[in-house]
């Protein structure tokens, strides 16, 4: 069962298993019209606070879609009675409600997920709500294309698939790899320091940088990426002025082997910031951070401590902006 990958060719094999009794599905209330809207919970009326109300959507959206009481058709375009295009849409929403939580809450209710769809997974095996789900849950959290990714909302739904029994051992190492590699420099923790030389050949480290924060930003020369973030921030007053105050500093590090090409390249980079690379290829090969994409930007404060681990440049800058206007 490969959840990246199969899961049409699942829902395809599967394609008309409609469960016996649509009206035991209700709870008696009668025969169910198919196919039925994401069942999002309401909000308890003794709940006030919006921040109470976003960490009871975070823990409860997925109770009634994942409710082992009922079961719904799954076809080529239904998964639990829900279309596919309508479920994507709900864990999207809920994602964002994720991160409008704070760090722990948002763990538990990944993690809550995973003990919903597995307990669907053992009363039904016939189901795709495992697969299917687990497969978006890599796609918003963990695909280094993702708008939302974050390794932080992964970790404890890659940490469970690292030990659910209902993998092969070697598919349970592939998770478990992943977890590993989620758990470097989490946000909250201290970023892992290294050594880094910039064109003139002289050395520095990480924690070296004196500022109030540090910008790391693992680029390549002539990435397209690249390009757009370089010109975000010099383009930007807002995000100009921190870098010229000395407030923020730029460690923008070439982690590959082409040493020739970034000796070229070199021109294009700001003065200002701190344009090197790692010569000793430690980042890389010791798997100090987790740089499965380039571009990839880090947050740090003036300790080193991670704000952001490898977060989309929409989001950065909008922490960076928050931060000049303090």
């Amino acid at each position: 069962m490969e959840i990246y990958d199969n899961i049409k060719a699942v829902c395809l094999a599967l394609a008309g298993c409609v469960i016996t009794s649509l009206a035991g599905c209700s709870g008696g209330q009668g025969e169910i019209s198919l196919p039925r809207p994401f069942p999002v919970p309401e909000v308890p009326s003794i709940i006030s606070s919006g921040e109470d109300a976003m960490e009871y959507l975070a823990m409860h959206y997925w109770d009634g879609y994942t409710d082992t009481s009922a079961f719904y058709p799954c076809d080529s375009t239904m998964v639990n009675g829900v279309p596919e295009k309508d479920l994507e849409q709900a864990f999207a929403d809920w994602t964002s409600i994720l991160l409008k939580t704070g760090p722990e809450q948002a763990g538990r209710a990944v993690s809550s997920l995973f003990d919903r769809i597995s307990a669907v997974e053992t009363k039904d095996t016939s189901s795709t709500v495992f697969e299917t789900v687990s497969a978006l849950a890599y796609k918003y959290f963990y695909d280094p294309n993702s708008p939302v990714r974050s390794e932080d909302l992964y970790l404890p739904f890659v940490s469970r698939m690292a030990t659910y029994g209902g993998f092969t051992p070697e598919q349970r190492m592939r998770y478990e790899y992943d977890a590993r590699m989620c758990s470097l420099n989490r946000t909250g923790t201290p970023a892992a320091d290294f050594t880094f030389s910039d064109g003139q050949g002289r050395m520095h480290t990480l924690y070296s940088l004196d500022a109030e924060y540090t910008l790391l930003f693992f680029s390549n020369p002539g990435c397209e990426a690249c390009k757009y973030i370089i010109g975000r921030l010099e383009s930007d007053p807002v995000l100009g002025s921190l870098v010229s105050s000395g407030r923020l500093a730029v460690a923008n590090i070439y982690i590959d082997e082409d040493l020739v090409s970034w000796h070229e390249y070199l021109k294009e980079y700001p003065d200002g910031w701190y344009n090197g690379y790692d010569p000793s290829f430690t980042i890389r090969t010791d798997l100090l951070y987790n740089v499965r994409a380039i571009p990839s930007l880090y947050l740090l404060d003036r300790d080193k401590t991670v704000l952001l681990k490898d977060a989309p440049e929409d989001r950065v800058f909008a922490a960076l902006h928050a931060i000049a206007g303090q």
